[in-house]
């Protein structure tokens, strides 16, 4: 099993890496089916299943959709360019992808949302179709956005996974990442570095995660920086990040304040990143946007405060934390419509748990442990944002899971990696709970705290 760096940590929009990234790069997929027709496509539709459905217009799916079969990509959006693309849209009933292809779209009568049954292979289901001048459709093709901005076809959900050319260390699950790890005398990282190797060179390696940490950074920035505005979607919450951080540099100079103060310089940066998410704007899934706050305020913390952090070990930090990341993806899940936010805030705090071991010493044993700790208190967490929107209870959820992350690997640095519950126990429990969970705590705003606090 080999999961790339590049595949859990990718530059993205938000608010959510399955109902924005997901669906857009979705669409992009079916642009490059329709181009390799043999007859030509004269019309688009589309068709949101399942919590796509549900949940789709406070994660701005619908946007995403169209945008999508406009050209749009999410690691390269332009937000000036799709505001007078949407416009164009709602004036021509047209959505021209590149010049020369252009397809008749309505997005008062092509965009469907159907809150019926899910479709059968995922919570998150679109049906794209190209249709004749007459209206009839010609080509259609089932996706399924698996969370993560990762996305599939009916046909490849159902199939065997592909074969992948050999790495030197295909570890699948944590018991085997630590048997390689004692074998080869190497650290994860190294291990993970070598296996990222047979894909591209150092240099690219090194090059995309120092965009990656930038983007992050840049992102913890813009969000301390921003005014208290209110969060788009009707939920009238206000930014707050920015305020925290200028209180918290306030009082930096003072001799009184109490040592846990360090917990909300932790908290304030995840808020940031978050904060940022769903207002829309640039992030980078890690391995979730309803999670991407996590691993950057962890990131920012050990880097701001720790004695010792070095620039130089980002890499060390994200390629282990991808490594962590990659088990739970492969054995459980990162989708909250699949398994709840234990599988979103929890993988991220459980990565950026085991990143800080990693940087700050620890063996590939503590790392683990490290892990373990941090996911297994997530276990059960439900997926139930008020109106659908990324932001109650999601913004300080991330702050609260970093806060996790840090504690646990402290926790693992203060033993010797020896634990009762191995980081697979713990990942197996992931998806068991996931599959029990009720389909109403899985995003799709039918229940807990989305039906039980006021949403306007």
């Amino acid at each position: 099993m080999f999961l790339s760096v590049f595949e859990m940590f990718k530059v993205g929009i938000g608010p959510s890496s399955s109902h924005t990234m997901g669906p857009m790069v979705a669409a992009a997929r079916f642009l490059a089916l329709l181009e390799g027709l043999a007859f030509t496509a004269h019309g688009v539709r589309a068709r949101l299943h399942g919590s796509l459905a549900f949940t789709g217009v406070g994660h701005a799916t619908d946007r995403a959709v169209i945008l999508g079969l406009s050209g749009f990509t999410p690691d390269a959006y332009d937000a000036a360019r799709a505001e007078e693309t949407l416009d164009a849209i709602r004036r021509n009933r047209r959505v021209t992808p590149a010049p020369g292809r252009s397809y008749t779209f309505d997005p008062d009568r092509d965009l469907v949302f159907d809150r019926g049954p899910a479709l059968p292979g995922h919570a998150n289901g679109l049906v794209l179709m190209g249709t004749d001048a007459q209206g009839d459709v010609i080509a259609q093709e089932t996706y399924y956005s698996i969370g993560g901005g990762f996305v599939v076809t009916e046909a490849e959900h159902g199939a065997p996974p592909t074969a992948q050319a050999p790495v030197p260390y295909p570890f699948e699950t944590a018991a085997a990442m630590l048997r390689m790890a004692a074998d080869s005398g190497l650290s994860i990282a190294a291990m993970k570095r070598a296996n990222e190797r047979t894909r591209t060179s150092d240099a690219d390696l090194d090059a995309g995660m120092a965009r990656i940490w930038q983007v992050m950074s840049d992102c913890i920035d813009r969000g301390l920086a921003a005014p208290g505005d209110v969060l788009p979607g009707g939920l009238k919450v206000r930014r707050r990040a920015g305020a925290m951080h200028a209180a918290l540099r306030a009082e930096a100079g003072r001799n009184l304040s109490a040592p846990h103060i360090v917990n909300d310089w932790i908290a304030v940066r995840a808020m940031a990143v978050n904060e940022e998410n769903a207002a829309g704007g640039q992030v980078v899934t890690a391995p979730t946007n309803g999670a991407a706050g996590v691993v950057p305020a962890v990131m920012r913390y050990w880097l701001d405060q720790v004695p010792g952090a070095s620039p130089a070990r980002v890499g060390e930090f994200l390629l282990t934390a991808a490594a962590i990341g990659g088990l739970v993806k492969h054995n459980a899940s990162i989708s909250g419509a699949e398994c709840g936010c234990q599988a979103e805030v929890g993988a991220a705090s459980a990565m950026a748990a085991a990143g800080l071991a990693a940087v700050l010493g620890a063996t590939p044993e503590q790392v683990e442990n490290a892990a373990e700790i941090a996911l297994e208190h997530h276990l059960g967490m439900t997926c139930d944002p008020v109106r659908g929107l990324v932001q109650v209870p999601c913004i300080e959820r991330n702050a609260l899971g970093a806060i996790k992350a840090v504690s646990a690997a402290s926790l693992a640095l203060r033993g010797d990696g020896a634990h009762v519950v191995p980081l697979d126990a713990c990942i197996e429990t992931l998806r068991q709970t996931g599959a029990d969970m009720s389909h109403k705590y899985k995003e799709t705003a039918l229940g807990g705290l989305a039906v039980n606090v006021p949403n306007c």
